[in-house]
């Protein structure tokens, strides 16, 4: 008898359950689809549409945005010194100055840099918050990393701590960005649920902050509080008394304050602005010089859009020192972050001030004008559609859009062990070529229904996609009624 075949060493059976629990929505079942579509349209496949429209993701060179000029001329020169010599008359005063304070610290850009980023940049980076905030910023204070999302995963590998046998908890917004609940599925820590309120604008309320840590503590140890600002899934811009009532709710209880704001530049409302947690911090005095806030930005959001690059950084404001060091060595581990990531960072905080300063205002203000148009658009037409409801889009790259569905819809749903949203969106996807990520992939109030879409195809796609989904969601609704 032939031996029976041995199974694998490392199998889903003994692998890692913390990995297997992750889920990661905007990468989800439904963008897998999507793509398969897409090969069918390629092969002349007979389907209900001729293109899918993949709104389902905050990728802006993917739906069409072009680069900022000033940031591909630093980065070719940094990468390719010769070109300085060779072909200078192509490129910009500002950006040959650039590349040579960057390649000045760190002499080839194949080569490592400090764990903790170019020493030139957690400069520029320190310079931008100090202008910013009104407040000073050190460069020792500031680490680069591989995205915005490494530096929030270094952050909550400090708090993985067991006290009492407790897990670590984390407090997350509801709805929420899929990277914090994949992020405390893969650490084995708890997720703290708040809620956002919808019917006030995604406004956070202290009395929900209380509730959600309240009925946590017999089961975890909360450790931080993480707020997404400006929003994402839901677009809001939290007004400072809001952010200060989080900062005070914080110090209460000593929780870390965890501020991802990789969406600080890009407000649409005609009176709003953005204004940062370490600026609300610090307005309120010396009294909250002993709470540690993380904030995070990133070059693949604001009106740069490259996320291919992966750049982001952190700032550290009133960490212990020695808590500080331990994160330095953590991160050193990894060596450094990309290198050219780490030049788009010093692009994004540095812009030019000499002859690539009015080609860079115009390129920057276009794209934000441009998104400013569409997330106006996307709010006014969402609200015409009956069924439909979404809040005032004041900021980030999305919409949230509640929906009603059916009860025989929900019905279906459930029997297939999906999400009713889920089979809205699969549906939708199926009938139109349209592709967002069901609401429940962000977690919501139970009993509610919605999906996220970004607002950055190009606006004629969008005027589609508008349009089909009115005509899908009058004909789901008539379908299962």
């Amino acid at each position: 008898m032939a031996q029976a075949a041995r199974r694998a060493m490392l199998n889903l059976s003994n692998m890692n359950p913390c990995v297997k629990e992750m889920q990661y929505a905007v990468r989800g079942p439904i963008v897998i689809r999507a793509a398969q579509l897409e090969q069918q349209l390629k092969k002349g496949d007979p389907l209900p549409f001729k293109q899918v429209i993949r709104a389902n993701i905050g990728d802006a060179h993917a739906m069409g945005q072009k680069p900022i000029s000033f940031v591909r001329e630093v980065i070719s020169l940094s990468t390719t010194p010769h070109l300085m010599n060779k072909a200078k008359s192509l490129f910009s005063n500002d950006a040959v100055e650039r590349a040579q304070e960057i390649l000045g610290v760190v002499n080839s850009m194949g080569a490592y840099t400090e764990s903790p980023g170019i020493s030139a940049v957690r400069r520029h980076v320190a310079e931008y918050i100090t202008n910013r905030d009104g407040y000073p910023c050190s460069a020792d204070d500031i680490f680069i990393g591989t995205g915005a999302s490494s530096c929030i995963k270094s952050i909550m590998k400090l708090c993985l701590t067991m006290d009492d046998n407790n897990k670590p908890g984390f407090m997350i917004p509801i709805p929420q960005y899929p990277l914090y609940s994949a992020c405390t599925a893969e650490f084995n820590a708890e997720l703290i649920s708040y809620y956002m309120d919808e019917d006030n604008n995604w406004t956070l309320n202290s009395d929900e902050l209380e509730r959600a840590y309240n009925e946590a503590k017999s089961r975890c140890t909360p450790k931080a509080i993480c707020v997404i600002n400006p929003g994402n899934p839901t677009g809001q811009n939290i007004p400072p008394e809001n952010i200060a009532d989080i900062i005070k709710f914080a110090h209460k209880h000593n929780l870390l304050v965890m501020a991802d704001e990789v969406y600080q530049t890009n407000i649409w409302g005609d009176n709003d602005k953005f204004v940062s947690f370490k600026k609300v911090l610090k307005d309120l005095g010396p009294d909250y010089d002993n709470l540690p806030l993380a904030s995070f930005h990133s070059v693949s959001k604001g009106y740069m859009g490259e996320c291919g690059l992966r750049g982001g950084y952190c700032e550290m404001t009133n960490f212990d020192p020695e808590v500080r060091n331990m994160l330095l060595k953590l991160i050193s581990a990894s060596l450094c972050s990309s290198t050219s990531g780490q030049v788009a960072v010093s692009c994004m905080v540095k812009p030019p001030t000499g002859d690539a300063a009015e080609l860079y205002k115009q390129e920057t203000e276009a794209v934000l004008e441009s998104l400013k148009e569409r997330a106006v658009m996307v709010h006014e037409k969402l609200n015409q559609i009956p069924g439909i409801v979404c809040n005032p889009l004041q900021g980030a790259m999305y919409a949230f859009p509640r929906i009603e569905i059916p009860k025989k819809a929900i019905e279906l749903a459930e029997s297939q062990g999906q999400s009713p949203d889920f089979l809205y969106c699969l549906e939708l996807l199926e009938h139109t070529g349209i592709c967002v990520v069901p609401g429940s992939g962000f977690r919501q109030i139970p009993g509610t229904f919605h999906f996220r879409m970004t607002i950055l195809p190009p606006k004629e796609q969008l005027v589609v996609f508008l349009e089909k989904l009115a005509k899908f969601h009058v004909e789901f609704r008539e379908r299962y009624g």
